[in-house]
């Protein structure tokens, strides 16, 4: 798309700043555009310039919604057009933001239950790392579960974060109890005392070991349910969750779970 066309539904922010995780995951965040609004869970379509054309992709919002600055979480793909840009890109360098934010995976969709479920792999963790910095969630449920999956232990990231998060409820008097759950499937031999899964996510759900790690068991009547990651482990949470008699969440209400593909 011509940079004009562009202009008409996006602004020109800056980058902020890059934290590289390894040398394919990286966090970067932008000026936020004024008055830009969103709801925690949500994604941004993020526009570069590339050979004097717009290119755009979706990025989950990994920063509060009151935040001064908006801050997304990417993984390189080698020879992708718009992260070979975006990894050589230096502070100052203009992003486009455009102005209406998306998605339908937000935590505010629930109107019952009492545990809140938050399956990513990859970066499909970033939606999750949003909404926890939101009080109100902190409020509304008894149990709070993030589960990570991926294939070895350095793609772990925002550990300290949600450590952090953990401290400060507890500081604040929020009464949720934040479960993190890391799995890996790449690494046949881990370490004693580390906390870490070995295997699929839907796997270790599937026997078991997911709710036994969490202490929690995973059911219809108390348990709400977000899934975001790869498309296959999407798709198959979904048969999972339906034969334990769940069902999407509806614009009209009801329904227990709620899932996004992202890679």
């Amino acid at each position: 798309m011509s940079i004009q066309a562009y202009a008409e539904k996006a602004t020109c922010e800056r980058l902020l700043s890059v934290h590289r995780w390894t040398d394919k995951l990286l966090s970067f965040r932008t000026t936020r555009p004024a008055g830009y609004r969103f709801t925690a869970g949500q994604f941004a379509r993020l526009g570069l310039e590339i050979n004097g054309e717009i290119v755009s992709r979706a990025y989950s919002i990994t920063s509060a919604e009151d935040a001064d600055v908006l801050e997304y979480y990417a993984i390189i793909v080698p020879g992708g057009q718009f992260t070979t840009r975006l990894d050589a890109m230096q502070p100052g360098d203009p992003v486009w933001v455009e102005k209406l934010s998306y998605g339908f995976m937000t935590a505010d969709r629930f109107t019952d239950g009492r545990q809140l479920w938050m399956l990513a792999t990859g970066t499909g963790l970033g939606p999750y790392v949003s909404i926890l910095q939101q009080p109100e969630v902190w409020r509304r449920f008894d149990d709070l579960v993030v589960v990570h999956g991926v294939r070895q232990r350095e793609e772990l990231t925002y550990v300290e974060q949600f450590e952090a998060l953990r401290r400060q409820a507890g500081e604040q008097g929020l009464p949720a109890r934040l479960h993190t759950l890391r799995c890996v499937t790449r690494e046949a031999a881990l370490p004693p005392g580390e906390g870490l899964l070995a295997g699929r996510i839907t796997t270790l759900l599937r026997d078991g070991q997911l709710e036994q790690a969490a202490g929690l068991p995973m059911s219809p009547e108390h348990s709400r349910v977000m899934a975001c990651g790869n498309p296959e482990m999407v798709t198959e949470l979904r048969e999972l969750l339906r034969e334990r008699g769940m069902t999407p969440l509806r614009r009209a209400g009801g329904g227990q779970f709620v899932t996004e593909d992202y890679w």
